[in-house]
């Protein structure tokens, strides 16, 4: 089976199975969906959703946060991982979005790299669950998923896992196969004990012939 095959049979699987995908953050606009993104690395979107709400009540837009203090904002955000950087994370992105982009969130990758707490995997999140920008966002289930399905090869970097995809997958279906890996990472294709018989990807994925069947 050659990759574009593959590629193929996965993307219609998804489409048939999850035509309606998308992000479990909870969020009413751009500055939440940040805000949450920011909270949710090494975190789940559980956790997040939680959390949040009195959040957005102490803060209900990007103005309010850039005003906030660091005694003020911790003690809700205490119950996230890392809760130290990302006080501080989030505080800096509202001053910077507040002072440098006119209150706006800033609606490209190269725009949004700059903000503090922000990298490529949460800038290519918010540009393509808000815009729905063809960018692929690689968390550990997209590179995992990726990797024992067969989309990519011997992609070491979630930057490599990225390009891969991007290489295969049709523009127009990029910001919701984002969706589909991460839930199918989160849910299935689980890190310890995928879940390959209850898998419809099993006729395609090289994990599951090489390493359950053996062969």
């Amino acid at each position: 089976m050659t990759k574009k095959e593959r590629f193929a049979f996965v993307l219609k699987y998804f489409e048939e199975q999850a035509p309606n995908a998308e992000t479990e953050l909870i969020y009413d606009n751009p500055y939440q969906l940040l805000v949450a993104v920011i909270l949710s690395a090494q975190c789940t979107d559980k956790r997040v959703n939680m959390t949040t709400p009195a959040i957005f009540q102490a803060y209900p837009d990007v103005a309010a946060l850039s005003h906030a203090t660091f005694d003020d904002l911790f003690p809700l955000i205490r119950s996230i991982s890392y809760p130290n950087n990302k006080t501080k994370h989030l505080i800096g992105m509202a001053q910077m979005v507040v002072e440098d982009f006119n209150g706006e969130i800033p609606a490209t990758v190269d725009q949004l790299v700059k903000l503090p707490g922000v990298g490529r995997k949460t800038a290519n999140v918010i540009t393509s669950v808000v815009h729905q920008q063809p960018n692929m966002a690689v968390d550990t289930h997209v590179f995992r998923v990726s990797a024992r399905i067969g989309l990519t090869t011997n992609a070491t970097t979630p930057l490599q896992t990225e390009k891969q995809l991007l290489k295969y997958i049709p523009t127009e279906k990029v910001h919701i196969a984002h969706h589909w890996l991460i839930l199918h990472g989160r849910y299935i294709c689980v890190a310890r004990s995928p879940k390959c018989e209850e898998c419809g990807l099993r006729p395609v994925c090289k994990y599951y012939h090489s390493l359950v069947r053996g062969n």
